[in-house]
């Protein structure tokens, strides 16, 4: 009888784990993992998240008309802005606005008429008309216009993101192997720019018997780990997915890479996001079951 109610508990185990549910993981664990996800998806709802962005222009050297009129460079989305709110000026490095004299540009509570937006080393200001917000960004040797629109289709569209099962086997213990020497390694991105990032050692790992190395990148007291995976090609976002794990203390070299945290990069949600891409060296030849899946929703423009 005992025997029996073994295996009985044994296939109903089975039957969860083949229906996609965690089988093991401890409750407190689990819930920290959904309050990560919960915790994640406020954050793309938010003014600075990546559901609200509604264009990325790319700035000439000079002036640059914007707004909704179609004979400007740079046109924002019709019903949103004005025909012509004024000029964008980039130059040497510098980027001014000047708007036009009837145009409700705002930069935080003052009014605009002309302002200097952008200078290497300082944050860049942020601008406002009505629902939209813009500001600049610097990729390489170009300087675009990130345009936000605060009442942006995708923020009521948006369902959520379909995850793994929750289940504490991804939470791994990797092994930190510093080079010798300080390196560098090369991220491409999807306008197929290369930038040269710090990585201070390979995370070396093992998944069902076999090793595994990821080349992090050094970002203050945490490692960002760009990673492909044999879910890609289905399953998950195409290009890869991102992870973030902290860097071991003093006298430590061991770092947790917890892969139910994987997350979908800016690209799986927006045409107007510039993302890294993971090194050939960190598409891993397994399929890491585990973290965000792919979205189908209809608010990713990456497929």
């Amino acid at each position: 009888m005992f025997q029996s109610r073994i295996y009985i508990t044994g296939l109903w185990a089975l039957g969860l784990t083949l229906l996609g549910f965690s089988y093991g993981s401890d409750p407190k664990y689990i819930e920290e993992i959904k309050n990560w996800q919960k915790e994640r998806i406020e954050s793309l709802k938010k003014e600075d998240g990546w559901l609200n962005l509604a264009g990325l222009f790319w700035l000439r050297p000079g002036g640059n008309t914007f707004g909704a009129d179609a004979s400007n460079q740079l046109v924002f989305p019709k019903g949103k802005s004005a025909g012509n709110l004024g000029r964008l000026i980039l130059e040497n490095g510098e980027v001014w606005v000047e708007s036009n004299p009837t145009a409700e540009v705002w930069q935080g509570e003052n009014r605009v008429e002309k302002l200097k937006i952008y200078s290497p080393g300082n944050a860049p200001l942020v601008l406002r008309h009505g629902s939209l917000r813009w500001f600049v960004i610097k990729r390489g040797e170009k300087y675009g216009i990130r345009l936000r629109d605060l009442e942006h289709p995708n923020l009521s569209h948006f369902s959520g993101i379909d995850s793994y099962s929750i289940d504490s086997k991804w939470r791994v213990k990797a092994k930190l192997e510093k080079f010798h020497e300080e390196k560098k390694i090369a991220i491409t991105d999807v306008l197929g720019q290369t930038s040269m990032q710090p990585s201070s050692g390979a995370l070396v790992f093992t998944l069902k018997g076999k090793t595994y190395r990821l080349d992090p990148i050094d970002e203050g007291d945490q490692f960002f780990i760009l990673f492909g995976d044999k879910t890609n090609a289905k399953h998950t976002y195409q290009s890869g997915r991102f992870l973030y794990a902290q860097k071991p203390g003093p006298g430590s070299n061991t770092v947790i890479l917890d892969f139910n945290k994987a997350y979908n990069p800016p690209c799986a949600f927006t045409e107007f996001a510039t993302c890294p891409l993971p090194p050939e060296q960190n598409v891993l030849k397994i399929a890491i079951l585990a973290g965000e899946k792919r979205v189908k929703n209809g608010v990713n423009h990456g497929e």
